[in-house]
């Protein structure tokens, strides 16, 4: 049975289902279309923490990634495989992180489609089925199905089935008696069903709850993805920290993904409240429900990893202090030289070199007893007397000895007999 099923629908009727259960539960739409979107990011919570994780890693990187890119900026090769061995030394997966992060995107479309398509996936009519029962109604209502909103002509003919359940039985439609109640989009006095209406100019608007509320559904979509990508960015950013483990909250500023982030934070709120004008409220609903859970969520992943973090940088910080604890007494053994040495006159202090001078030093000692003894008893000692002819013959070559050394090789006056 599952094999024919597209793979759509091993997301969407599941999920049909369970919007359905929910509806009957609460007897009300809206309220279980916030109930389904708390659900959904329940199931994806596993996928929203890895990609929560991977994002904040990356980001504790920056200063790292950024010190490489100025290091390397005329040599791509060598930043490319810097940046690899940083991501790889700290066990940051890009692949990895890329998978978690459109995993939620990949199931995000089959997810819209339940709440777009409510007769097929919440009524669970066949395509054929509720595609007659949308013509039945558009042929009724032509004014509510335009070509700016015909791709959610389910939404529009779902609470408008019970008015025409005539009209459908009499073309022979083989439907449960639980799709021609239809399904109410009434929602705090709204129409989740109607396209929401931003012309307060034109003819059809009328200041009433009805058509202000349906305005302020878009809108508050639009803030909460807002506040939700703001949030993310801000926690993203606590955790950029230097080599020691201090916070860099400039770097966080200037990094590629700040930038990045700072602007899809703008575009997509925006994208939402353009589409939440051209489409039904029930999806402005959703996104609004999506948006304040996955605000909730991010501040539950951001506590739990900053924790594990913060333990990080701590341990960094503590071997930062110690390795500038060291440098800071090496610097005062070398200032208390140069104060008791301020000219920088220093003496050889080679092994070899003091080793004969500690003999000279020990021969002209006993030299010294010895004439002293010597004059006590009025021994007569001859000094030796330093010969002024170079030990080689030579006078630029004093000590060229070698194996063949004769100390009267050189001498002027022949000594043949």
């Amino acid at each position: 049975m599952i094999l024919a099923f597209s793979l759509p629908d091993l997301v969407q009727v599941p999920f049909g289902y369970l919007l359905a259960f929910l509806y009957q539960f609460t007897s009300n739409y809206g309220l279980a279309l916030i109930l389904f979107a708390f659900i959904v990011k329940l199931v994806l919570l596993p996928a929203s923490a890895k990609s929560k994780k991977s994002m904040m890693k990356m980001s504790r990187l920056a200063p790292r990634i950024q010190a490489v890119k100025d290091k390397y900026e005329n040599d791509q090769a060598k930043q490319n495989e810097a940046i690899t061995a940083i991501y790889k030394e700290e066990g940051v997966s890009l692949g990895g992180g890329c998978l978690w992060s459109l995993l939620p995107l990949l199931l995000l479309f089959p997810l819209y489609t339940v709440v777009r398509e409510p007769i097929e996936y919440m009524l669970h009519e066949s395509t054929e089925v509720a595609g007659k029962i949308v013509e039945i109604i558009q042929k009724e209502l032509p004014e509510l199905f335009t070509s700016n909103n015909s791709f959610y002509a389910q939404m529009i003919a779902a609470p408008r089935i019970p008015e025409f359940a005539a009209q459908i039985k009499e073309a022979g439609l083989a439907v449960k008696d639980a799709t021609l109640e239809g399904i109410n989009f009434t929602f705090l006095g709204i129409d989740l069903g109607v396209v929401p209406a931003f012309n307060v100019f034109a003819e059809s608007w009328k200041w009433d709850w009805a058509h202000i509320g349906g305005a302020l559904v878009p809108l508050l979509s639009c803030g909460s993805q807002f506040l939700s990508m703001l949030l993310s960015q801000k926690s993203n950013n606590s955790v950029v920290t230097n080599e020691k483990g201090i916070q860099d909250k400039e770097t966080a500023k200037k990094s590629q993904s700040a930038q990045q982030s700072k602007m899809m934070m703008w575009m997509m709120p925006l994208m939402s409240l353009w589409i939440g004008f051209t489409v039904p409220g029930a999806l402005s609903l959703y996104w609004l429900a999506q948006g304040v859970v996955t605000a909730v969520s991010d501040f539950i992943l951001t506590q739990k990893y900053r924790k594990i973090y913060d333990a990080e940088d701590a341990v960094r910080l503590q071997k930062a202090m110690e390795e500038e604890a060291i440098e800071a007494e090496k610097e005062r053994v070398r200032a208390e030289r140069r104060a008791a040495n301020p000219d920088g006159i220093t003496t050889n202090t080679s092994k070899k070199k003091m080793q004969q001078a500690k003999q000279k030093e020990q021969e002209e000692a006993k030299a010294a007893a010895a004439k002293e003894y010597a004059a006590k008893k009025g021994i007569v000692i001859e000094e030796a007397k330093e010969s002024a002819a170079p030990m080689s013959g030579v006078e630029d070559r004093p000590f060229c000895k070698g194996r063949a050394y004769d100390a009267h090789r050189y001498d002027t006056q022949s000594t043949e007999e």
